[in-house]
């Protein structure tokens, strides 16, 4: 999880800031916000401070009531300066929408803001998201500022194309969408799991038993989608398989759709050999039905014998063609009792490295819960996580993964 600093300058784009807070905030980040005078007149600081629960910065002269700190952090006992203090905390700093003007400034170093001064005193990355008219975007000074600040190291995200501010206008300067945006700062960060190709299952698969009823599960899919959201703002390239499952795709992460076990199976099948960790988060039907009636069934005949076969076991089929250079990752809802030393049991049957192994007998964490609590368990150890949102659960999972790969998570 990183802390973001966001800076909105002055545009009818600066709308979209919103959101990207939001999406941040729900990804598990830290963020800040600093504003031109000029953006709050097309979104005001109350908008930001109701989303993060943290004041806005708009002036380099104004008292910071955070002390240059971000949500959750301890505060200085010094009162520092403003705008040197809350770059000195940041991970990355993202300005978005930058109008012309701001690029202007950026590029010649000008520090007459609190966005300008703080860039100029930031240390981290920075990522400049311009938005304007396609005029503007296209002028030769605006070109060349551009430049600039790409020579500086600077990340410039190029504006789309596409209808613009202006009633009938048309053409390349449209902000991005927010959720490109985030994908575009994670990358910048190039966490620790920069590098590495994830695969992650989500959700509960469903068996049918006529064109209209299925055998299935309460898995929501939101534990791996959690994890895949996770893994990709840690530099991962990640791809997930979601078997009925209702969420929106995190940003930046490949999607494939499945219905049933073998759909499941197929899909995995197909992305196994090129992936180096494997999240089995999903939940797939342990049978099903033996024959699957073409229409809908008629209930008009009482009593209903319904003969169940085994699914294929994904995992263990999965795990019989890894490679040593492979982490796999297995998932146990168990209910009540020896919760642990069934995971340990699964831990071996299917040839895993980790199971991370959940009580679904508490109702706090059950299925489509926002928080989980889990025991990690590998052959050398097992590690309890008490109740936490999900987002964070993933963190500590992901961390696991990567001890395993280095050596040190077994013992």
């Amino acid at each position: 999880m990183a802390k973001i600093l966001l800076g909105v300058s002055g545009g009818i784009a600066a709308y979209k800031a919103v959101e990207f807070v939001r999406l941040a905030g729900k990804a598990g980040h830290q963020i800040r916000v600093v504003m031109t005078a000029s953006a709050r007149r097309f979104v005001g600081p109350d908008t930001f401070e109701g989303i993060l629960g943290a004041p806005v910065l708009t002036s380099e002269f104004e008292r910071d009531p955070m002390r240059g700190t971000f949500p959750g952090e301890p505060m200085p006992e010094h009162d520092p300066i403003g705008h040197l203090a809350v770059v000195e905390s940041a991970d990355a700093f993202l300005v978005a929408p930058a109008s012309a003007n701001t690029i202007a400034k950026l590029a010649t170093g000008q520090a007459d803001s609190m966005l300008t001064t703080s860039f100029l005193a930031c240390e981290v990355p920075r990522l400049v998201a311009p938005a304007m008219n396609d005029r503007m975007w296209s002028d030769v000074s605006t070109r060349a500022n551009i430049e600039t600040l790409r020579t500086r190291g600077i990340e410039v995200i190029d504006p789309e194309t596409g209808s613009l501010a202006s009633k009938g206008e048309y053409g390349t300067g449209r902000l991005p969408d927010p959720g490109k945006l985030l994908e575009r700062v994670e990358a910048a960060l190039a966490g620790d799991m920069a590098g590495l190709r994830v695969l992650v299952t989500a959700g509960g698969t469903r068996e049918p038993i006529d064109s209209v009823r299925y055998i299935g599960n309460r898995s929501s899919g939101r534990m791996g989608f959690a994890l895949a959201e996770r893994a990709r703002a840690r530099g991962a390239e990640v791809t997930v398989v979601a078997a009925n499952v209702g969420l929106p795709t995190p940003a930046g992460v490949g999607r494939i759709n499945v219905e049933t076990t073998a759909d499941l199976a197929e899909a995995c099948a197909g992305a196994f050999s090129g992936c180096d960790i494997l999240l089995m988060a999903a939940a797939p039907a342990d049978f099903r039905s033996a024959g699957v009636e073409r229409g809908k069934m008629d209930r008009g005949g009482g009593e209903l014998d319904l003969r169940l076969i085994p699914t294929e076991d994904v995992l263990a089929s999965l795990s019989a063609g890894r490679s040593t250079a492979q982490t796999l990752v297995g998932f146990a809802a168990e209910h009540g009792g020896d919760g642990e030393g069934r995971a340990r049991a699964k831990l071996v049957r299917k040839g895993v490295d980790l199971v991370v192994m959940n009580d679904v007998s508490d109702s706090r964490i059950g299925f489509d819960s926002a928080e989980n609590a889990v025991t990690l368990v590998t052959a050398g150890r097992s590690d309890a996580i008490a109740i936490a949102p999900k987002p964070e659960i993933a963190d500590r999972i992901l961390d696991r993964c990567l001890e395993l790969r280095a050596g040190t998570g077994a013992g």
